[in-house]
């Protein structure tokens, strides 16, 4: 039964088997993502407590409250100015311990471990722990500024406050995984090119600048990318810090969609808060896959053709 090279029956049991193999994740995929999705779409079109089917279907209505809402405005206004903290704060002190830590300095495999190390914990670990660091009575922060002649600061219970203070812990928490991230594109820039414009007379700043940073783009992209989705999905330590309080100041999109949904059982107004916020991540997704990352897929499938 066997065939030729072109043959029809080595390539279908080569086919079958690709399908075996893959049916698994498949079927995974569709359980646990497109079913939800469909079902939050589903539900988002009635009003609907979570109790029984649902069956009072009131259309777009779901939405028509959210676009309306100021607490969605805030909510949506809170996620841009956490986006646009961490695009020009977060990665770029990332991206500078990457450089420094790149370099060929006593201890920079511990170094490298301490500041990845908060990513390793979980976002309940550090929520508690830095509930407990910022308590405005006992707490360790305010307890450094006393002795320092400074006066206490109430750092998540006034709206003046609270975004600055959930910003500080979150670059604690993830500013080590970009590190990562930038040590491995750092890693792979051939040392050939630095040395060459070292030996034209370039110094360390313009290396970075002409040579590095050029060269490192496809990981920046990828990092601002990762930084901006998981943003837009923030909920574990904005829960555990101040529950989305004071008055909302410092609440998201997944913190109001739970709130609607598991503490005040608006579950089709809860889902409706879930489809934007899915759709939201669905076109920026899609447009930075298309505008921004473009050229980086297309040479990696070049690359790849060219293995081949």
């Amino acid at each position: 039964m066997r065939r030729g090279r072109d043959g029809g029956p080595r390539r279908g049991r080569g086919w079958i088997t690709a399908i075996l193999f893959v049916l698994p994740a498949l079927i995974l995929f569709a359980l646990l993502v497109l079913l939800p999705i469909l079902v939050a779409g589903y539900t988002s079109l009635f009003k609907w407590n979570g109790i029984g089917p649902p069956s009072n279907f009131i259309g777009l209505d779901n939405f028509t409250r959210l676009f309306q809402s100021d607490i969605f405005a805030g909510d949506l206004r809170n996620g841009g100015i956490l986006i646009v903290l961490g695009l020009l704060v977060q990665l770029p002190l990332s991206l500078g311990l990457a450089v420094m830590l790149n370099q060929r300095i006593r201890g920079r495999a511990f170094y490298r471990l301490l500041f990845f190390a908060p990513y390793m914990l979980s976002e309940a670990i550090i929520g508690v722990l830095f509930s407990m660091i910022l308590s405005p009575d006992t707490g360790l922060a305010n307890q450094l500024l006393v002795s320092w002649g400074m006066e206490p600061w109430t750092w998540l219970s006034e709206p003046d406050t609270v975004m600055f203070s959930l910003f500080l812990v979150i670059t604690w928490k993830y500013f080590g995984f970009h590190m990562i991230i930038y040590l491995a594109g750092l890693q792979g820039i051939p040392k050939e090119l630095s040395e060459a414009a070292r030996i034209d007379g370039a110094g360390g700043w313009n290396v970075f600048r002409h040579v590095t940073l050029p060269l490192l783009g496809p990981t920046i992209r990828v990092s601002a990318f990762l930084s901006v989705i998981g943003t837009i999905q923030l909920f574990d330590l904005v829960w555990i810090l101040t529950g989305g309080g004071p008055s909302h100041a410092s609440e998201t999109m997944a913190v109001s969609m739970f709130e609607y949904g598991f503490k005040r059982s608006q579950i089709g107004y809860s889902s409706a808060i879930s489809v934007v916020m899915f759709v939201i991540s669905l076109v920026f997704a899609l447009g930075y896959q298309r505008f921004v990352l473009r050229r980086d897929l297309e040479g990696a499938s070049t690359t790849m053709g060219d293995r081949r």
